[in-house]
């Protein structure tokens, strides 16, 4: 036999190789087979179906003991491949081609053909089944597919449908925003216009009342000089000529306040100095006494100055302050330095409020134990921002017109709360002040 034996045919015999094991005596069992002997019945057949086919292929006596068995527990499935006339059409193929492969009758060989050409139409009609399986299972997966894809397709109809028309609204949205902004422009330059309008006039009315005044005075000269000729041409006449001089210029300087009043001029004259400090009295600023130029950055009586003045918001920029005055110490000694020196500084000053803010970024983490004294407020900046950001962000949330003075050298921080409406104050005169 060349062919190899089909998987059925194969395992039909090993079956029957096992089971005819079971019932051989210890002398009758071949030597290949004594380790096979020693299996249990449900493992025999499948852990050696190896040497027990290579048994039935090439010993002859276990082949005729399994021939034996055959006869004894299938006689009929013997009897029919044995017969003449051949197995009956009806007999499983895979039981009487083994059958035929271990009794060995005339034409056994052909039976083995026929079972193994069975066997393959068989695997190829299974695996026929299988594509047809493949192929409905692909095709309904296609079908699903398609579905998916339209479903889709129609999502992105309605979404690129949605998205048109919201462009559509903000083109609307954007000409009717830029139409108001160009409304908004024109008032602007109109009122701009207005403005400069309403300044030049201004300008020329103090000038004009100025040639006023000065054609006044120079009329006003030419009567006296008048007045003074008319005196010294007679004394006889001059009664009568100084009472009507003095109508005259009653008249004319009634006129000359007639037109001082109608323009609005001061019944006095101004002084440059006098309107300095007019303004700086209208003004009412409450830092006038603060920072005056020629005192030293370390002059400590401007921290006093600052804390009289009523409900004024003291920002310090903390690590800029120690780290000028204090920079060898570590930073937790820095911070209890400088807020144990403003206990006694807020104490005094009652109604003034006092805030410390110290950079975040510089330590690892958030210090613990910080204590503030009473009156003094410790802040730290947010993670990941410095106290310039914070002492800016405490500034503008100040509403308008309370005195806030901040306490730095840092000229971007002094600049940037200046433009807030609040005045910067060197960290010289703070350390001066707590060394005081």
């Amino acid at each position: 036999m060349s062919e190899p034996l089909p998987a059925e045919v194969r395992t039909q015999v090993v079956a029957f190789a096992a089971d005819t094991l079971a019932d051989l005596e210890d002398a009758e069992v071949p030597a290949s087979l004594v380790a096979v002997r020693r299996f249990t019945p449900a493992r025999r057949a499948k852990q050696g179906a190896v040497p027990l086919a290579a048994a039935v292929e090439h010993d002859a006596m276990f082949r005729g003991r399994v021939a034996d068995w055959i006869r004894r527990t299938h006689p009929g499935l013997a009897e029919a491949v044995t017969a003449a006339d051949g197995p009956p059409a009806a007999a499983p193929p895979a039981e009487v081609a083994a059958v035929a492969f271990v009794l060995r009758p005339s034409g056994w060989e052909e039976l083995l053909a026929a079972a193994a050409s069975l066997s393959a139409q068989d695997a190829l009609s299974a695996r026929a089944d299988e594509a047809a399986r493949e192929v409905d299972r692909l095709s309904e997966a296609l079908v699903a597919q398609r579905e998916a894809v339209r479903a889709e397709r129609e999502q992105l109809r309605e979404q690129l449908a949605s998205s048109r028309q919201e462009a559509d609204e903000l083109r609307r949205r954007m000409r009717g925003t830029s139409e108001r902004v160009r409304r908004a422009e024109q008032v602007a330059q109109e009122e701009v216009a207005a403005a400069v309008a309403d300044r030049d006039a201004a300008r020329a009315a103090p000038r004009a009342a100025e040639t006023e005044v000065r054609r006044l005075r120079g009329r006003v000269g030419d009567l006296e000089a008048a007045l003074a000729a008319a005196r010294r041409e007679g004394r006889d006449a001059r009664s009568l000529d100084d009472a009507r001089l003095r109508v005259l210029l009653d008249t004319l300087m009634g006129a000359a306040n007639g037109v001082r009043r109608e323009l609005g001029l001061p019944s006095t004259v101004s002084r440059p100095a006098d309107l300095l400090a007019s303004a700086d009295a209208r003004t009412g600023d409450p830092f006038s006494a603060v920072g005056a130029r020629g005192r030293p950055e370390d002059d400590p009586t401007v921290i006093d100055e600052v804390l009289a003045i009523p409900g004024v918001h003291l920002l310090i920029d903390g690590y800029n302050v120690t780290k000028r005055g204090y920079g060898g110490l570590t930073l937790q000694a820095q911070r209890v330095r400088l807020l144990s020196g403003l206990g006694p500084l807020a104490g005094r000053a009652l109604e003034a409020e006092i805030t410390v803010v110290f950079d975040a970024t510089a330590v690892a983490s958030r210090p613990v134990g910080v204590t503030a004294p009473r009156g003094v407020r410790v802040l730290f900046s947010r993670l990941g921002e410095l106290a310039d950001e914070e002492i800016v962000r405490l500034v503008r949330a100040e509403p308008p017109g309370r005195p806030i003075v901040v306490v730095t050298s840092d000229r971007e921080v002094a600049e940037a709360c200046a433009s807030a409406g609040a005045r910067a104050v060197p960290s010289a005169a703070l350390l001066s002040r707590l060394e005081r």
